[in-house]
């Protein structure tokens, strides 16, 4: 059996990739969804190997301290998120092609160690001014909160270039056509 591939989705918060993401998953292109380790507790009705792999932090410090993670990130003291390599062999060795959502770093760290096994794809806002109008149309953050993610959008930025496609969704249909022929193109070869 042909082993799947890797996809992987990067792009500041606010610009569409998750929405961009669910639209390729609901095709039929044998993807896969990688679901994300983390050391805080379950929230609502979160379930454990659906929506994350929750560990507690001593479990996954033991993880990290034997290697398998492929990427992680401590993001607040002994709260951790990370792609668990047997993730990656679980659904690629069946065949399916796995879909990481990841921050910028994860996505050029994971396309450096899978090299031409990984499309990693870029999502662009059209412009800062227009990631503040959508984050603020969300209605979900403070003001605080929003400056805190256009100035971390900011950064992410700079990263579009070690991506292999970068799409500008300005026109969220064209954007979901954009990402889904990019794929396409990847994994016919």
């Amino acid at each position: 059996m042909k082993k799947g591939k890797l996809v992987i989705f990067s792009a500041p918060s606010g610009s569409g990739k998750t929405t961009i993401v669910k639209h390729l998953l609901s095709k039929n292109l044998n993807l896969e969804f990688s679901i994300s380790a983390t050391s805080r507790n379950p929230r609502g009705a979160e379930i454990n190997g659906v929506d994350y792999y929750f560990l507690t932090p001593a479990d996954f410090e033991k993880k990290i301290a034997n290697d398998e993670f492929l990427e992680y990130e401590e993001v607040y003291k002994g709260v951790y998120y990370g792609t668990l390599k047997s993730e990656v062999d679980r659904i690629t060795s069946i065949g399916n092609n796995i879909v990481f959502d990841v921050d910028v770093v994860g996505g050029v760290n994971i396309k450096k160690m899978y090299g031409d096994a990984a499309l990693a794809m870029f999502i662009q806002p059209p412009s800062i001014e227009e990631l503040r109008k959508r984050l603020v149309g969300r209605g979900t953050d403070s003001e605080d909160k929003i400056e805190m993610r256009l100035n971390k959008a900011s950064e992410e930025l700079s990263y579009a270039s070690k991506f292999d496609v970068i799409i500008v969704n300005d026109n969220l249909e064209k954007a979901k056509k954009d990402a889904e022929q990019a794929l396409h193109d990847f994994l016919s070869d």
